[in-house]
């Protein structure tokens, strides 16, 4: 009994493992084009519907799904019932998804798994690694089904399952309630109702007991969102979560006395009871669906009342200064952006005087910190260029379209460095951590010197933003010569740590380099800060007589 067991929880393992490899793999393949997808489709509910039921398709996630739709959400880009009706899409996706598997599919497995690998080992760098990774989890996944049908059907006659599962047959609060926690465990509804299909499959389970679990893996898998958005202090993101749980688990709960009638019902349809259980988990989903589509509104309004918004100086990271009343004057206006541009600087200031310490350390916890505090920094991005949008849709005189041209630009660079350490820095710091490199102890100081540059230069821009001084912005400029020559004198050194065959300086000599190029292309985005100033004086010198005693930053405002 112990062995089958086991046997049982490495299948379910290993199918989740398949699952999450399909949904990483391609949401780094394709995870901009699906947020660009969702986001043309949130014209109508029955538009986002679809969107949900297809990206949950790509995805094989409905959590994954749920967790984008709340993050549009949670940014003002999405109404309460689009989302709610994205959420019902991803329900009935996840169940399309069982129905695919469900099929004998255990022949393409040795396909997904040699073809994934090829593409993985061979497209490193490349979108097709991405893909590649996800060939290889969907080939986990059929095997791993193979696996627990194998061992599903010698365990019907094993005394002790039968004994564990006779006292469970007549109840069904315990089964919702173990497939619940099961879900919950696995971060999706998939391997769980697969594995339920296996033991109907071999009749190691009844009807009524299979159509329980099912039922309490839906609440599960309703469950996972909820548990991701509960972890912030804002209530309104945890709506659509809140919203799913209450219209799909709520569904659940009610249907739960009703098993024996339904498997009743199911046991007097033709085909095997796998795929019967297959069919009621699309069916259920499905019917949820067409009933809430059209009701949508009051469920909205009742979130919303039950979860409002928090204060917009309660989180830390979010903007606060962006006053919608204040588009109404330009110059206000302005200056509101002006000050949530100082706030994003704060953020990416963090992330670059923290990534580079991070990697040298191999300090996998601080990694995952600062790649957290991208989100924040696309949040500012797209809030920020919204609102100055908003502002020039108005016509504008020279001096506030110089000043909105200002903020622009200095929000597109601060988010490209904030991309460059997200996309690239903590990469290599995975990277590092994976491989177990170590560079050589010149290399990390020499390193350590260009990082400790690149921060002075970005403290020296902030300095700008708030000032507007030429001095500062001459200053910034000149730090790139700066950190050109500390670049070329860090090559050359490593370059002779080539030549004398250091073994770190061997081992690490592509990432030592990477690092090098990323820090060099963040002083680019950092010098580009001041280029606007610069050429602003150009056109009027009077503008820096009066920086001084001007009350709204002349550094912004260009006057």
């Amino acid at each position: 009994m112990i062995l089958i067991a086991l046997h049982l929880a490495g299948g379910v393992a290993l199918l989740t493992w398949g699952l999450h490899m399909v949904e990483s793999g391609l949401m780094r393949a394709f995870g901009a084009s699906l947020r660009r997808f969702m986001a043309r489709s949130l014209g109508n509910r029955f538009n986002a519907f679809c969107a949900g039921l297809a990206i949950t398709g790509a995805l094989q996630s409905s959590t994954a799904t749920g967790m984008i739709a709340s993050s549009f959400a949670a940014r003002g880009m999405m109404a309460p019932v689009t989302g709610l009706a994205v959420m019902l899409g991803a329900n009935v996706g996840s169940t399309l998804i069982v129905q695919a598997f469900s099929l004998d599919l255990s022949w393409i497995s040795p396909a997904c798994l040699l073809i994934g690998m090829a593409m993985f080992e061979k497209g490193k760098g490349s979108r097709n690694r991405d893909i590649g990774r996800a060939s290889i989890g969907l080939g986990l996944m059929l095997l791993a089904l193979t696996l627990l049908v194998s061992t599903v059907q010698p365990a019907e006659s094993a005394p002790a399952l039968r004994t564990v599962l006779g006292a469970l047959a007549d109840e069904p609060v315990l089964n919702a309630v173990l497939a619940c926690v099961l879900t919950w465990a696995a971060h999706s509804s998939i391997p769980v109702v697969l594995f339920v299909m296996s033991l109907a499959k071999v009749h190691t389970v009844s009807m009524a007991t299979a159509i329980a679990m099912v039922l309490g893996a839906n609440v599960g898998s309703a469950l996972n969102p909820w548990f991701e958005a509960a972890k912030g202090d804002d209530l309104s993101r945890r709506r659509l979560p809140g919203g799913n749980l209450l219209l799909r688990g709520g569904a659940c709960l009610v249907l739960l006395p009703f098993c024996s009638l339904l498997a009743g019902w199911l046991d007097s349809l033709p085909g095997d009871p796998s795929r019967a259980i297959a069919n009621f988990h699309t069916g259920l989903n499905v019917t949820i669906a067409v009933v809430f589509i059209g009701v949508l509104e009051p469920v909205a309004r009742l979130l919303e009342r039950l979860m409002p918004a928090q204060p917009s100086g309660a989180d830390a990271d979010a903007p606060r200064h962006l006053d919608e009343t204040a588009l109404l004057t330009p110059s206000q206006g302005l200056a509101c952006a002006a000050r949530e541009v100082l706030r994003m600087s704060e953020i990416v200031e963090i992330m670059l005087r923290e990534c580079v310490p991070a990697l040298l350390s191999n300090d996998r916890r601080t990694v995952n910190e600062v790649a957290d505090r991208d989100d924040a920094v696309d949040a500012f991005h797209d809030a920020i260029k919204h609102y100055v949008t908003e502002l020039t849709r108005k016509p504008l005189g020279e001096q506030d379209q110089r000043w909105a041209s200002a903020i622009m630009t200095a929000v597109i660079n601060l988010e490209h460095i904030g991309d460059i350490v997200d996309k690239n820095l903590l990469e290599l710091a995975q990277k590092k951590i994976r491989s177990q490199l170590s560079f050589s102890a010149e290399g990390a100081e020499d390193l350590r010197l260009m990082h400790d540059a690149v921060v002075a230069s970005f403290h020296r821009a902030q300095a700008l933003l708030v000032s507007g001084r030429r001095q500062t912005a001459e200053a910034v400029l000149a730090d790139k010569q700066t950190l050109r020559h500390l670049e070329r004198t860090a090559r050359e050194r490593h370059l002779e740590r080539l030549r004398e065959r250091q073994p770190d300086s061997l081992t690490s000599s592509a990432l030592h380099l990477d690092v090098l190029r990323d820090l060099v292309r963040i002083q680019s985005h950092i010098c580009a800060l001041a280029y606007p100033l610069l050429e602003r004086q150009e056109n009027d010198e009077a503008a820096l007589e009066r920086a001084d005693s001007n009350v709204v930053d002349p550094g912004w405002r260009g006057n």
